[in-house]
């Protein structure tokens, strides 16, 4: 369940967030979702695959933490094993929220007041003493702020991969140490065969609109499978 309120510095003055990553405070998830103005940090550290929403049949690029249900192969018993957080995971559990009439609407911060990692005792201060924004609130509502202008960057992205036909459906089996058959299934990834054939107007429209970087972190980041196996495997 989750309690989703707008923020204030009256009814919240003394509201806190833990900021420590573990499983309790809900980081045991086997992906996160992600952005292209964040896919050189991602790229570094996590594959980067898309996940089709069929109630709308969408598609979102997701950094894949695990490779099951609840698993999140990055966390350990010191935190988060990697020198970057995907965003969508960092902000929790603060939201992008909207006050007003359709359009004249603007964004506001809201929080999850169910969220485990909601606290008046330990973490950090969201407010200050009289008031004002704590340097991490502020960084809270630029990382809100990023997600908010991501979110229209990847529908511009993945309309670009769907008009040129780029996406397509995998299926990864693998077999691991202990000798169990695992397989990972029901995301997409990008076409390298169809890119490869795509004509030069096409490559320059797609570099003018920033995209074809992003194409090329996402296939980058596909080395990062071998990887997310070998933690797999480190765990048995």
């Amino acid at each position: 369940m989750s309690n989703h309120v707008l923020l204030n510095n009256v009814d919240h003055k003394d509201l806190k967030i833990i900021t420590e990553r573990s499983a309790r405070f809900g980081d045991d998830v086997m992906y996160g979702f992600t952005f292209p103005f964040e896919f050189r940090n991602i790229q570094a550290h996590y594959p980067i695959f898309f996940q089709k929403d069929p109630n709308s049949d969408k598609y979102y690029p997701v950094a894949m933490l695990g490779l099951q249900q609840g698993e999140n192969l990055f966390l350990g018993e010191h935190g988060w094993d990697a020198d970057y957080i995907p965003v969508a995971i960092e902000r929790q559990p603060f939201l992008i929220g909207f006050e007003g009439a359709d359009g004249d609407a603007h964004t506001v911060v809201h929080v999850d007041m169910d969220s485990p990692r909601v606290s008046e005792t330990e973490g950090e201060p969201v407010f200050l003493e009289h008031g004002g924004n704590t340097p991490y609130l502020n960084r809270v509502a630029a990382l809100l702020d990023a997600l908010y202008q991501g979110d229209q960057e990847n529908a511009r992205f993945v309309q670009a991969l769907v008009e040129h036909d780029l996406l397509e459906s995998f299926t990864l089996d693998m077999e691991l140490k202990d000798g169990s058959k695992n397989r990972l299934a029901g995301f997409y990834t990008i076409n390298e065969d169809k890119l490869a054939v795509l004509d030069g107007d096409v490559l320059s429209a797609l570099h003018k609109e920033g995209h074809l970087q992003a194409i090329y972190m996402v296939l980058a980041s596909l080395s990062h499978m071998r990887e997310l196996i070998m933690r797999k495997n480190a765990r048995l």
